[in-house]
């Protein structure tokens, strides 16, 4: 079983694309996602987020939510809005934000090699978002969201990229976000195996953003091979869609953090507090950090620069994490969160909203202190994957995002 396969995509006719390409799933709540989509019948929002044509108020687990985005799948290709390729293609995907692309290839990966490791994840999952994926996938009889890949980048690959990039594509459009989505379909049987066959010589893959789809896509595959008893092995539940790109292209943005309160401290006891583990020094403006080790803190309008002691920082691959290291010696310590999952005083911002976003949360009064991290690297993702440990929740924010409705596929 090959690690990668083509596979015969669901996408849109290319008249419709761009009424049909939507942001993902779960970076808009019901309510923008329910505006979003107001006029737009054929936006992929009716299937990933099916919710919006349910009454206000209707849980977005409800077993109608899932039925209902299996209808508007149903209705969007029975219009004719979404087709099927005649063939198992592979398919180039292009992102363009802020002037810096980032080309990946579309595949199905297979969940055997995920549930073997070579496919290599670093956060835990969330039970209750693995199962609203298990349920979305069975529903829809389809994935129509891609796994978020990395892998080191590879010459031949690059090779085969750059002979496409140069021919006209099958979709050119731009989101509202201003966020370049291009793709193009790759046919030709010799670089469908070429490339096959390069990515088999691949040692690992690794998993950047997409944890409880791939988790959902192995406990799919896993129901359905226990319900077959002619199972083979080459059955399309046996893969998952992925978005593979170079390491030599990805771009991992800091993600910050904003905490409520001060654990009952003081500002000088807090700050005395502080300077136990870091040096601590009055910035003239908003901080933030160019190197490993440095933290930028915003408190009672002022930001701070901060510099961990280096005989804090550990030799393991997680302990020596920005967000590990503020974390242990500062988060919990001192403000007393221990588990930053489920403690309803600290909450993550994405570095993609700036550190102006930092400051509104604390000037609001909603937030008493805010920190900004220097970005996770993607050598460090690596090193935490291949050790077979994972990272801290909301460690790595990755942009441009990939978006839903380009390409489906289908579980026969």
């Amino acid at each position: 079983m090959p690690l990668i396969r083509p596979f015969a995509g669901l996408r849109p006719e290319k008249q419709y694309a761009e009424d049909v390409v939507a942001p993902p799933y779960d970076v808009l709540n019901t309510e923008e996602a329910r505006a979003r989509a107001e006029g737009r019948p054929r936006s992929f929002l009716h299937i990933s987020k099916p919710e919006i044509d349910l009454p206000p108020g209707t849980d977005p687990y409800d077993e109608a939510v899932y039925a209902r985005g299996a209808e508007n799948l149903q209705r969007l290709i029975d219009e004719g809005v979404l087709r099927r390729d005649e063939k198992p293609v592979y398919y180039l995907y292009r992102l363009i934000m802020d002037g810096r692309a980032q080309v990946g290839l579309v595949a199905v990966a297979s969940v055997a090699e995920y549930d073997r490791n070579r496919i290599r994840r670093h956060e835990f999952t969330r039970p209750d978002k693995e199962d609203d994926r298990v349920r979305q996938i069975d529903a829809l009889n389809a994935q129509t969201g891609p796994v978020f890949l990395t892998y080191r980048q590879n010459p031949v690959v690059d090779e085969v990229v750059q002979k496409y990039l140069d021919t006209p594509p099958e979709y050119d459009l731009t989101a509202d976000d201003g966020v370049r989505h291009t793709l193009w379909v790759i046919d030709n049987d010799a670089d469908i195996e070429l490339l096959t066959r390069s990515f088999d010589a691949m040692d690992q893959l690794y998993i950047a953003d997409g944890h409880h789809r791939s988790a959902a896509a192995s406990r799919v595959a896993a129901m359905r091979r226990e319900a077959n008893p002619g199972h083979t092995g080459e059955e399309s539940y046996n893969y998952f869609q992925v978005v593979m790109f170079p390491d030599n292209q990805m771009k991992i943005l800091d993600y910050n953090r904003v905490v409520r309160d001060m654990n009952g401290l003081s500002k000088e006891a807090f700050l005395d507090a502080v300077k136990k583990s870091f040096e601590v020094e009055v910035a003239d403006g908003a901080v933030r950090p160019q190197r490993r080790g440095e933290f930028g803190m915003y408190l009672d309008g002022q930001w701070y620069r901060l510099n961990i002691r280096p005989d804090l920082i550990p030799g393991d691959p997680v302990g020596k994490l920005d967000v590990s290291l503020l974390h242990d010696n500062l988060i919990e310590p001192v403000l007393g969160i221990s588990d930053p999952r489920r403690d309803k005083r600290i909450d993550f911002v994405g570095g993609i909203r700036g550190l102006e976003e930092l400051e509104r949360r604390v000037d609001s009064g909603e937030m008493a202190l805010a920190f900004s991290l220097y970005p996770t690297s993607l050598d460090d993702l690596m090193a935490v994957a291949d050790a077979e440990k994972v990272m801290p929740p909301k460690s790595t924010w990755f942009e441009p995002k990939l978006a839903d409705g380009l390409v489906s596929h289908v579980l026969d």
